[in-house]
């Protein structure tokens, strides 16, 4: 009589010498979200090659096992852990990161979708380029495009849909999908790779892809600017866009209350110091190729930060300039900084730019008219219209428990967002479980038509993902 065997063992035997896990306190990594998200797996497959991807697929679908993509499992919205059942596989890509091919004449690099995003720029940097999709974490190639990954710097260089060349991807029924092309213009009908950008990969698992890459600046330049409100920082915005447009890389702004636990006890020293901070600050960055003898970016910054000074003085505050890397420290130091202050309600919306303050504003009133326990520490990419809006409280304070509380609050900010402000619910983070009721509130009949649609074409099975995009 034939010994049992179990899937481990199985899958084990296909792949290889320590591509699969079971072990418990193997799987805890890859069951934990970075910030939401707490699942359990029955194991996680880590493939070497794109081939072994499809070994991986076939397997669970002749045993009707669900299958989860896993790239660097940094994301924000729990798409990347498996649900609580026990039974799904984590297809985990951390092996999949041996092809990092570069053009550097067509400046483009095909990549696997394993390659983590800090390799990859090590890599081109030798090569004068960088991929500019810059973000504080580390994902996987695979990740970003499965997210569509926008970044600080999106205002310049756009998300990672417009520097998606191409796409190789393995689907449900472990076929293999070759778009890897580093076309520019290719206009011969249905581009078949964006229908798997930003769809949380329940449509089949990105195993490679086609990226278009930048020069790499040889200078940068910085400010930080005191602003009096929320309007200041958008006339700024667009006195930098009319005079500086072809530099202009990004357009950040921190909102006092967001910007100020930076500098608590213990923190970062406060360039502004005993001034005190404005209401807003923005982070204004200039990148250019040219070299410092041909262009001064500095003073190039300098000169129009100084003109638009002299003609909205009532505006501006102080004008630091400085260390474009030190500044972004503060900025990236945020997020931690507002959790010490107290539990933190984060929100990743995007509204029209030029609506910004007036979103601002409407969240500020309604809070304070009906949960004024919460205190609005805003911050993010005011140039392409995102705002971190997050809100900070101290549960002793609050009228309901948390459980209660914050659906009630999410849902009246999405709604003031999407219903009133013509905004989004995810502007960078993508959908997740952890929004998954947003996505069904607001996304209109046509789109989840179209969504299920192609899963019932590239996924009949269900077997792919935790996110329902119809």
């Amino acid at each position: 009589m034939a010994a049992v065997t179990s899937p481990q063992e199985e899958l084990a035997a296909l792949l290889g010498p320590g591509a699969v896990l079971s072990d418990p306190a193997d799987l805890e990594k890859y069951q934990t979200g970075w910030r939401y998200g707490k699942g359990r797996a029955l194991l996680v497959a880590r493939p070497s090659s794109t081939a072994q991807v499809a070994q991986v697929l076939v397997f669970c679908r002749e045993r009707g096992l669900r299958v989860l993509p896993q790239g660097a499992n940094t994301g924000l919205v729990g798409a990347s852990v498996p649900d609580a059942g026990g039974r799904m596989v984590v297809l985990s890509l951390e092996r999949l990161n041996r092809r990092l091919a570069i053009d550097a004449l067509d400046r483009t690099v095909t990549v696997d979708a394993g390659v983590l995003l800090s390799d990859l720029n090590q890599a081109l940097a030798e090569h004068g380029l960088t991929f500019p999709v810059d973000l504080p974490a580390d994902p996987q190639i695979g990740g970003m495009v499965a997210a569509n990954t926008g970044g600080a710097r999106l205002l310049r260089y756009g998300d990672v849909r417009h520097n998606l060349l191409g796409l190789e991807l393995v689907l449900a029924d472990g076929s293999v999908v070759d778009e890897l092309s580093a076309l520019r213009k290719n206009n011969t009908g249905l581009d078949l790779k964006q229908l798997f950008t930003g769809t949380s990969g329940v449509f089949g698992v990105i195993t490679g892809a086609v990226l278009q890459v930048a020069p790499l600046p040889r200078q940068r330049a910085a400010a930080l600017v005191g602003l009096r409100d929320g309007a200041a920082a958008l006339g700024l915005l667009r006195a930098m866009e009319q005079g500086l447009a072809e530099l202009l890389a990004a357009f950040e702004v921190m909102s006092r209350e967001a910007l100020a636990p930076v500098f608590g006890p213990g923190g970062a020293r406060n360039p502004f110091g005993a001034g005190g901070l404005a209401p807003y600050t923005v982070l204004v960055e200039l990148a250019s190729t040219l070299p410092e003898a041909t262009l001064d970016l500095s003073g190039l910054l300098e000169s129009a930060l100084a003109a638009h000074l002299e003609q909205h003085e009532e505006e501006l505050g102080d004008i630091l300039m400085g260390r474009p890397d030190e500044f972004w420290a503060l900025r990236h130091h945020i997020s931690e900084s507002l959790r010490e202050q107290g539990r933190v309600l984060a929100f990743d919306i995007a509204v029209p730019r030029s609506r910004l303050p007036a979103f601002t504003e409407a969240v500020k009133a309604w809070l304070a008219a009906e949960q004024p326990c919460f205190r609005v520490c805003d911050f993010g990419h005011w140039g392409d219209g995102g705002t971190h809006l997050n809100l900070v409280w101290r549960e002793a304070e609050a009228p309901l428990p948390a459980e209660q509380l914050v659906p009630l609050v999410q849902r009246r900010i999405y709604d003031l967002a999407v219903r009133e402000f013509a905004g989004s619910y995810s502007a960078e983070h993508g959908v997740g479980p952890h929004n998954q009721a947003f996505f069904d509130a607001y996304t209109g009949p046509a789109r989840k038509a179209a969504g299920a649609a192609l899963k019932a074409h590239f996924d009949p099975q269900g077997l792919l993902g935790t996110v329902r995009l119809w």
